[in-house]
Formats: C-alpha cells, structure tokens, sequence
C-alpha cells in the first residue's frame, strides 16, 4: 500500500523537496502552502501532488484542510510539519512582542494544531510517522534570532513528548534539524542578518558553515532523504529523536 502523507509549506524550498521525495517514491501527497504561485508552481510540475492554500496559524483552516486531505487520501500514514518562518532579526531588546508571537505561531503552534488531528488518525490504526522540522537552531543558541531559536527548541521538547504519548500505538514522532540550507529562504536571512551587524553577505555566508565538519550548505534533498527514511520501516524503531542533517554542526555562534 502506497504512503500517504501530508506535509506543510511543501510548495517550495525544503518541503517541496520533501514532497517530491514521497511522490516520486509512490506515495500519495497533499500539501498545503500560504504562498499560492509556489503551490500551483508545485502542483503544476507535479501533477499527482494535491495541494490546498492556506494559513497554518489559522485554526480553522488547519481543520478543513485535515478533513479535506484526509478524504482525498483516504487515510494519513506521514505527517510532515515543515511549515516555519525566520522571524525578526535583532537584539531582543529591539524586539517587538508581536514578531516574537508571529514567529512562535508558524514555527511551533502550527506543528501542534496539525499533529492532534494527526495523532487520532494513526492511533486508531497503530502506526504512523510524525516528522516536525526543527533546526539546528533548536539544538544551540543563535544570537539576534532569538524567537526562532525558542521555537525551534520547543519543537524538539514536543515531539520527544509526542513519542511516548504516540510509543504505546506504534506510533512514531521525531524531529530533523536542518542546518543551513541552500535556496532563497536562507539567502533571505543572511541578508537580514548581514544588514542587521553591518557586515558583508560573504562573512555572515562564511561563518554558517565554519563550525560545521563539512563546510557547505546542505542541499534541499538531503532533508528529504532523512524524510522518507524516517517515514520508512527501516526506521521502526526510530523515535523521539532530533536528527541533524547539518554536516556535524559544533556550535552555533553566529551572529555575536
């Protein structure tokens, strides 16, 4: 029986590739995506991929869209929450409380709406896999991205949670942590950063990777390979973990 899975922010970037990943491997896949020109952009190159737009802060919208993919799936066996946002860059004295709530809110709110509806489903079947995105953010502490260090930390704090509630259904919950990851979100951040200390794009580039044993910015697929293995039986045994995929990050003191 083929997978079927529903991931979040899947119309670009790492949760495109993600999806990709499952559909190329037979699954079923339904995503969602605030951003509609990249959702149809997905759904376009990728036919067989479903794709609902909406808000995953939304509660409301989170329900429909769990009723309707559900449906057109005919059941979830793989929840990927990839949904996440930058959130403001600065001193967190500079910070206002509303930008720390709206960070906090796509990174970590919307991965709990998402998985009560998800444990229910898999419960009842005895089994399933649930796969939140954290950070290597959420492993060290990161100096001006506070409220997206925070949440990404809460993150992994959930979902080992998540796993002994889920552990007694067969049920498995764990957390990947990217490191910094090639595309057009990170070259947004360095550009907030770089413009936050008044240094170049190069050093801000440089000094992600300098901690890492392989100095290069992870590739979007790579999140995806750990994806379907986490997914997969070959990892039936696997949970409440926070596996990075990061090229063995050492520390994390960019930004200081």
């Amino acid at each position: 029986m083929h997978q079927r899975v529903m991931i979040t922010a899947g119309g670009s970037g790492i949760g495109w590739a993600i999806a990709k990943a499952f559909a190329d491997s037979g699954a079923k896949v339904h995503i969602c995506d605030i951003d509609e020109r990249a959702l149809a952009d997905a759904t376009e190159k990728c036919p067989q991929i479903a794709g609902t737009h909406l808000d995953v802060t939304n509660e409301d919208a989170i329900d429909r869209w769990f009723d309707a993919a559900v449906g057109d799936l005919e059941g979830l066996d793989v929840l990927i929450n990839n949904a996440g946002t930058k959130g403001p860059t600065g001193y967190v004295e500079d910070l206002k409380l509303d930008d720390w709530r709206e960070c906090l809110s796509v990174c970590l709110d919307a991965q709990f709406l998402c998985a009560r509806r998800a444990a229910p489903i898999m419960k009842a079947r005895r089994s399933g896999s649930i796969i939140n995105i954290s950070s290597t953010a959420g492993l060290y502490g990161y100096g001006l991205r506070t409220p997206y260090a925070a949440a990404k930390w809460a993150v992994i704090g959930f979902t080992k949670s998540l796993a002994i509630e889920l552990g007694p259904y067969d049920v498995r919950a764990n957390t990947v942590c990217p490191g910094a990851v090639e595309g057009a979100r990170m070259k947004r951040v360095v550009k907030a950063e770089a413009e936050s200390r008044g240094v170049s794009l190069d050093l801000v580039n440089k000094e992600y990777v300098q901690s890492q044993s392989i100095k290069r910015f992870v590739q979007p697929e790579e999140i995806a390979d750990m994806c379907l293995f986490l997914a997969s039986p070959a990892a039936k045994m696997v949970t409440g973990q926070a596996i990075g995929v990061d090229g063995h990050t050492e520390a994390f003191h960019i930004g200081s």
